[in-house]
């Protein structure tokens, strides 16, 4: 599915975000950059050693925090690690939100034109998919239509079934 942002394209589609061609991809990262399983275990074992020796010299990120590094054997050429709320943890809205504009904004910092994002938080982290779909898609509308952002192509790139069609339903909702 696809739709128009401002001369922007939103695209949900579903796969291997390792898998993904675009100038970044993101990983859904814990505040200490360490990637360890789900999605952050595929890239490291895609990407290789590079990303994770990157992520050992920036040290951490805060919850809601966002930096890039190398994509190491990756297609996307860089990782942007967005460090998403844990369930529990409080505020959590807020934290994906700011994880999912701080995303964004290290991606047109770095002049890059596209960006893929996973599910952030909906592993380990016990994050809701509805919710996460909610937050994750509002908030990348938002930025789209209200920021000069350089960015040509947002990709929502879901693992399954569910969270796709997760994300299919909350976007059709939200662009009615």
């Amino acid at each position: 599915m696809q739709i128009k942002i401002n001369n922007k394209l939103l695209e949900l589609f579903q796969g291997d975000i390792t898998e993904q061609e675009t100038d970044a991809i993101v990983n859904a990262a814990n505040d200490r950059l360490i990637l360890g399983g789900g999605v952050a275990g595929a890239i490291r074992k895609k990407g290789g050693e590079a990303i994770q020796e990157e992520c050992n010299k920036i040290g951490g990120a805060h919850v809601g925090g966002a930096v890039i590094t190398t994509g190491g054997n990756l297609k996307a050429k860089h990782v942007i690690h967005a460090v998403g709320p844990q369930m529990g943890e409080g505020d959590e809205d807020a934290k994906l939100k700011d994880a999912t504009i701080n995303s964004l904004k290290v991606a047109d910092e770095n002049k890059l034109s596209s960006i893929a994002f996973p599910a952030i938080s909906t592993g380990i982290f016990g994050y809701p998919l509805q919710r996460c779909s909610h937050v994750m898609l509002t908030n990348t509308i938002s930025y789209l239509e209200n920021e000069k952002s350089g960015l040509d192509k947002v990709v929502f790139c879901l693992y399954d079934q569910k969270a796709f069609d997760t994300f299919k339903i909350t976007l059709q909702e939200l662009t009615k």
